[in-house]
């Protein structure tokens, strides 16, 4: 180990990295931490270990319930500049939404008559079709 910093894969760093991230830890400000891995070190293990992506991208969708829950605290500090708040919480409301996307996306509704536009598309065609 060079500089403190763990460079071998074992669960228990994994363990570590994972925990931090479902509370909604940030994977670089993990990173930075003298008794983590670098950020290189961990992509490179993703990469490598299917096992720790898969609890990594669980440990993500936990993140982002962590991130709206946040969302909440932040709203109801009151000691914060109003436009301080508006800032933490569209940024966290946007990482929420790209991590979790059914839950905290934008829900868009597409509607189509599909029968309608089949009719007229076989009317374009010449065809009398009823």
């Amino acid at each position: 180990m060079a500089g403190g910093r763990p460079s071998t894969y074992t669960q228990a760093v994994v363990d570590a990295i994972c925990e931090q991230i479902a509370i909604g830890r940030s994977l670089r400000s993990i990173c930075a931490q003298h008794d983590m891995p670098g950020l290189k070190t961990v992509m490179q293990w993703l990469a490598r270990y299917p096992e720790f992506a898969q609890q990594y991208a669980q440990a993500r969708q936990a993140g982002a319930d962590a991130l709206a829950d946040e969302i909440i605290d932040i709203a109801d500090n009151r000691e914060l500049d109003p436009q301080d708040r508006r800032v933490r919480i569209d940024a966290r409301k946007w990482i929420a939404s790209k991590l979790k996307p059914k839950a905290y996306g934008e829900k868009t509704e597409l509607t189509h008559d599909v029968g309608e536009g089949l009719a007229s598309i076989l009317a374009k065609l010449g065809g009398n079709h009823k």
